[in-house]
């Protein structure tokens, strides 16, 4: 009898126990608003702010609305200008470029390799033609990131990390997010903890923390942060940061604070997962598995893998015969944006240049979630269902 998978890929687990009391207690007390304290209490934001900032090392920490608000808000705060050219991967998610489009710059895009990964060489070769680089760690795909700061270092570039899909990620030991100047992460529903919406960004720099804090929306309130700098720094930026609000309110700080303190045991869930299925697909004639570098602690939320050289039709009838089987694969090479996955040449408020060795790759790119609520029996039967099917295409159409 053929297999079949009968589960969700978009059913995450619960919420917390703890985090639905400490946020019903934040109900309880009707000041949402994360500067509505009362004398001597600190807000559930501030308290998130100086937890994930000890957790990721950083010195400051910035909670707001959500991680395309905290990727916006660092190009704001390193002072992007109008017309600007921004770097950015050609291979991510649409907010990433949106973010560069919405503070005025333009996005200029830089090639991926067939490890997933920000292309080094084009990056190297493109260091010239910006001061900025927006690096998104694409599906939680860490490059070499002491031969881009390199690069970046070399050329002056000011690097901004899209984390949205790295969050308890690290490369030699040191955290996503803290090799550049800031670090930008993401608390919506399917990332690594999950406030249905939500970013943090993190920085050292104290200029640079002090615009985000103005521009996030702190009126004069700035003194009720605990992981930002000091009034004097303040003072140097008040007058001529604007305030472009977007917040975070003690409701999702208080569901998000127990949820990162079980991140780490949360991630080697994730990777125990994702071990099943690379096994699984391993050796599957026609598919090709990104490689992931020993200096990589990634964070397995979701997996990709390559049909490299094959036809669109070949790649459509994959995803046909998996979806009638119940596993759910989204494909970056379709040529309209379809749900999440859509292309660099899809984002036609921006120019872009012909990349044919990015087309080939996104071409055959296949990506799947692998939410915590799949057991580990689950992702073995979705990884034999995933390599039947490749195998069948693969031999019929030889």
């Amino acid at each position: 009898m053929t297999e079949r998978f009968t589960g969700t890929f978009t059913q995450q687990e619960p919420i917390p126990e703890e985090a639905i009391a400490a946020a019903v207690e934040v109900m309880r007390g009707g000041r949402l608003h994360r500067y509505n304290t009362l004398p001597g209490e600190t807000a559930e934001a501030a308290l998130l702010e100086q937890e994930f900032a000890a957790l990721t090392g950083a010195r400051y920490c910035l909670a707001v609305a959500s991680g395309g608000y905290a990727l916006g808000c660092a190009l704001r705060a390193v002072g992007v200008q109008p017309g600007e050219p921004v770097l950015t991967n050609a291979f991510t998610l649409a907010p990433v470029p949106g973010a560069i489009a919405g503070a005025g710059a333009v996005p200029v895009y830089v090639g991926v390799t067939e490890d997933l990964v920000i292309d080094l060489d084009d990056l190297a070769a493109k260091a010239d033609r910006a001061r900025i680089l927006m690096l998104s760690h694409m599906r939680g795909h860490l490059c070499d990131m002491d031969r881009l700061m390199a690069i970046c270092d070399a050329a002056g570039i000011t690097v901004i990390e899209d984390c949205a899909h790295t969050m308890g990620a690290a490369w030699n030991g040191v955290p996503s997010g803290r090799h550049g100047a800031l670090g930008c992460y993401s608390m919506q529903t399917y990332k690594h903890v999950n406030s249905g919406e939500g970013g943090l960004l993190v920085t050292d720099d104290e200029e640079i923390a002090a615009r985000a804090v103005m521009l996030s929306g702190s009126y004069m309130l700035y003194d009720r942060h605990l992981a930002a700098p000091g009034p004097e720094v303040f003072e140097r930026v008040k007058y001529t940061t604007p305030n472009v609000s977007g917040r975070m309110d003690n409701l999702r700080a208080a569901i998000l604070r127990p949820q990162l303190r079980a991140l780490d045991t949360q991630v080697d869930r994730w990777n125990d997962r994702y071990a099943v299925v690379e096994e699984g697909l391993r050796g599957t004639p026609g598919l090709h598995l990104p490689r992931r570098p020993q200096s990589e602690r990634y964070v397995g939320s979701s997996i990709q893998f390559l049909l490299p050289g094959w036809t669109g039709e070949a790649v459509q009838e994959v995803l046909s015969r998996c979806a009638a089987r119940g596993v759910e694969l989204k494909w970056f090479g379709g040529a309209e944006p379809s749900g999440f996955t859509s292309r660099y040449d899809s984002w036609r408020y921006a120019p872009s240049e012909p990349m044919p060795q990015t087309d080939r790759i996104l071409r055959g790119l296949l990506d799947m979630r692998l939410p915590l609520t799949f057991s580990l029996e689950d992702c073995a039967l979705i990884a034999r269902i995933i390599r039947a099917e490749v195998g069948a295409v693969f031999q019929a159409r030889g």
